[in-house]
């Protein structure tokens, strides 16, 4: 019994040590962000001002940059969830002839690490002039993501019962009337997940608009950040911080959101009763 009460006693020690490791920082981030003399080390400020913030939320260009990010990451998430959605609906619902395996390549395709093929893609983008488009960047990105979304896609599907659908087409329904009047209001948790996924990856990525956008005034928001970065190694650090709290604003929000609809995904293999 005493061994027992110190495994857990050490797991809270571990837990607690964790969670401090991820609080000094947002503790630096909200301290820095008021205070016009930030400095890299953690400290109270002296006269807290939002005069970082006026300066970061007044700057047209930085304005410019969080506009890209959301036509990006709006367009990569819209195509993911789309097409994806298109091409879980076969994998969940038949019995298809190698399904086994391209379930195997797609869990492969989720794990290749994206700077292995950028330069090549460099390459493409540059041939057939698509670099330096906001719209091919994102369609990019929703290719890189689209493994991740039919496999999620699928997974969310198979949890919505099959009786449901065959009832819609003892009704005279086809497949796109149960699709869209049985399978996606059921799919909604779903949906939401891997849309609000996609589109945090998409705000957040910082190689891939870095390597293939070339004019500033398309810059994303998460490129934008090199701008407190003096090429004499000066950091403006009450700026920054205050740029990088305005910047993940929008994640935050969208994961607080989606715990609402993380728990409900597969919890519906009962909907059919009753």
């Amino acid at each position: 019994m005493k061994e027992k009460k110190s495994v857990v006693i050490l797991q809270y020690i571990i837990l607690a040590i964790i969670a401090l490791l991820f609080l000094i920082p947002l503790l630096w981030l909200a301290f820095a962000s008021v205070d016009l003399n930030a400095s890299p080390l953690l400290s109270l400020p002296k006269n807290p001002t939002i005069e970082n913030y006026v300066s970061v939320i007044t700057n047209p260009d930085n304005l410019r940059g969080f506009l890209n990010s959301f036509i990006i990451a709006i367009i990569t998430s819209a195509v993911v969830v789309v097409f994806s959605f298109l091409a879980a609906y076969p994998l969940s619902r038949y019995d298809l002839k190698g399904k086994r395996y391209f379930l195997y390549i797609i869990i492969f395709m989720t794990s290749l690490p994206i700077n292995a093929i950028l330069v090549p893609v460099f390459k493409l983008f540059i041939s057939f002039g698509l670099h330096d488009k906001l719209v091919s960047i994102a369609f990019f990105m929703a290719a890189t993501n689209m493994p991740y979304g039919i496999w999620m896609m699928k997974n969310f599907m198979d949890s919505v019962p099959v009786s449901l659908e065959e009832a819609a087409r003892v009704d005279g329904a086809n497949s796109l009337v149960a699709m869209r009047h049985i399978i996606m209001p059921l799919m909604i948790p779903g949906i939401l997940t891997v849309s609000i996924y996609v589109f945090t990856g998409a705000w957040g990525n910082f190689f891939v608009p870095f390597i293939l956008l070339q004019t500033a005034s398309n810059f994303p928001s998460s490129v934008r950040i090199y701008q407190f970065f003096d090429n004499s190694g000066l950091i403006e650090y009450g700026r920054l911080a205050a740029y990088s709290v305005v910047y993940m604003i929008p994640s935050v929000i969208l994961y607080s959101f989606s715990q609402r609809f993380m728990s409900k995904g597969f919890a519906l293999s009962g909907a059919d009763k009753g």
